[in-house]
């Protein structure tokens, strides 16, 4: 572990750490989720770490929990993980000279709260161990803190009280995750797209609208910055 990976490691946990204290009541309700859903504490942290995609395992539970056809279960977490490739494609820089297996594992650990972190100085940093440290930082302490209260959820299950509203909570953490990403147009473009059909759509059956919705966003952010490079001189 070089000096410069150490230094990117705090500096990277650091302008983390406030962020992260939304990711406790995310997990709290993913944990909870999944035990309403009738997972065993095996099945469920089991999934929680092969999947580690809050919004996938909270879209795809309840299509669990109803028997829905695998392909669509499949269909919708591949979906509710589309933004990942917008994420990936707008960091991919600060991983040059980066190793392969780190890639790998930065791949697994990316989450909004990571990118939204990282992406600024990823891309101006010019030390790649630096950059790995501090993308590193944030990453593996959500790594850490998703697991614990998941798994504090999937225990607690049946002891908290409903009137706790901790889903409004988790809601309110993901608003504070895209309000600093929603300063580059692209993102902005694809969150009102995005939100907009998913209010317009929401009587679709099988939360299908949700899925247009991602669709529709995605779409639009890469549009919003495919027409942003023609306007750069």
């Amino acid at each position: 572990m070089s000096p410069r990976f150490r230094d990117g490691l705090l500096e990277g946990f650091r302008a983390f750490l406030p962020l992260s204290v939304g990711l406790i009541p995310w997990a709290l309700v993913t944990g909870l989720t999944m035990a309403g859903a009738g997972f065993t504490p095996l099945q469920a942290m089991g999934m929680n770490v092969i999947v580690f995609a809050g919004t996938a395992q909270l879209g795809t539970l309840p299509l669990i929990a109803a028997g829905t056809p695998v392909w669509l279960i499949v269909i919708t977490a591949f979906v509710l993980n589309l933004r990942f490739i917008i994420f990936s494609a707008a960091i991919a820089r600060g991983f040059h000279g980066v190793p392969l297996g780190a890639r790998w594992l930065s791949g697994h650990l990316l989450t909004d709260g990571a990118f939204a972190t990282c992406l600024e100085k990823m891309l101006s940093h010019p030390d790649p161990h630096w950059r790995l440290g501090y993308y590193l930082g944030p990453s593996l302490w959500s790594w850490l803190l998703w697991q614990l209260f998941a798994f504090c959820g999937v225990m607690a299950a049946g002891s908290i009280p409903r009137g706790w509203s901790l889903e409004f909570m988790a809601t309110i953490a993901l608003i504070v995750l895209l309000v600093p990403m929603a300063r580059v147009r692209p993102m902005l473009v694809a969150a009102l797209v995005g939100g907009g059909l998913a209010v317009a759509l929401r009587g679709m059956p099988l939360r299908l609208g949700v899925i247009v919705a991602i669709v529709g966003g995605i779409a639009a952010g890469f549009a919003a910055e495919s027409w942003r490079g023609k306007d750069l001189p």
